[in-house]
């Protein structure tokens, strides 16, 4: 009994310090980037190229495109399950945004290199960094659930690609889910909300709104209302990661990393129970 509480204590005293460190982590990152952009505003790069109305304008529409799928997917009636047909279709779309925002800021000379900040560290350092950053995160996203749980008295529950997975019975179809959520989707995901979206509302609208608007975007088009707050503080964490690092390899690790994490536990609990 003793060693129960004691065993008890311990972890109470390691959480605590787990979310104090999460939290010293994330708000030194904050209070570098603000650093940094007070330095940028009193000596700007003027050789730098900067978005201008094209790109505001493609990311409008493609901003309100995935508004109107998420309105789309609120006002369904009832839930449509998540099938592999659904999957491959996502798939081909995604690669197909990323290649059209990719062409247009190649016609429209950015260097996209400079931009997500592909070469800037190396790509051992930005797995290292985005796997620090996102065992730091963890305590955050506890604390955004939490909240959830006593507001509403919900959980954040699974997404309907975890119910996919449990559900397959064909090891094709769990290697495309894997393939989707820990390879495509970290990829695809991240270029289009933190190298573009976000980098155009960083030029109009400053770094503190962009993180903020970016992230509940990110949480959004998710369409999962129980996951909407830990997806937003995910998110957020994701473009810190991004705009501290100047590397997108970064925020992309991270985002991999977590869905890897999250399959794995949600689709195996006993996993999670040991």
């Amino acid at each position: 009994m003793f060693a129960n509480a004691f065993s008890g204590t311990l972890g109470n005293i390691f959480s605590a310090f787990y979310v104090l460190a999460a939290l010293y982590v994330f708000f030194s990152l904050i209070r570098q980037i603000r650093a940094r952009e007070s330095h940028l505003e009193a000596a700007p790069d003027i050789s730098t190229k900067r978005f201008d109305w094209p790109e505001a304008l493609l990311a409008g529409v493609l901003v309100l495109f995935l508004l109107l799928n998420v309105f789309t997917a609120i006002a369904r009636p009832e839930q449509v399950p998540l099938t592999s047909q659904d999957l491959v279709a996502n798939l081909f779309f995604v690669i197909a945004v990323v290649l059209v925002i990719a062409s247009f800021l190649r016609l429209r000379r950015f260097d996209l290199d400079a931009l997500g900040g592909f070469s800037r560290i190396s790509f051992i350092r930005a797995a290292s960094t985005g796997t620090i950053l996102l065992f730091f995160s963890y305590p955050l996203l506890a604390i955004a659930e939490s909240i959830v749980q006593a507001v509403f008295g919900i959980g954040s529950g699974k997404q309907e690609i975890i119910d996919l997975f449990n559900s397959s019975h064909s090891l094709e179809q769990r290697i495309l889910v894997v393939i989707l959520a820990v390879v495509i989707a970290p990829i695809a995901e991240e270029f289009i909300f933190r190298l573009f979206i976000y980098n155009v509302l960083k030029r109009y609208f400053g770094v503190a709104i962009a993180v903020v608007f970016n992230a509940l975007l990110f949480a959004a088009v998710h369409t999962h209302l129980p996951s909407l707050a830990p997806l937003f503080v995910l998110g957020a964490c994701f473009t810190l990661g991004y705009e501290w690092s100047g590397s997108i390899l970064v925020s992309m690790t991270m985002h991999a990393l977590f869905n890897g994490v999250q399959l794995t536990l949600l689709a195996f609990p006993q996993l999670a129970q040991q």
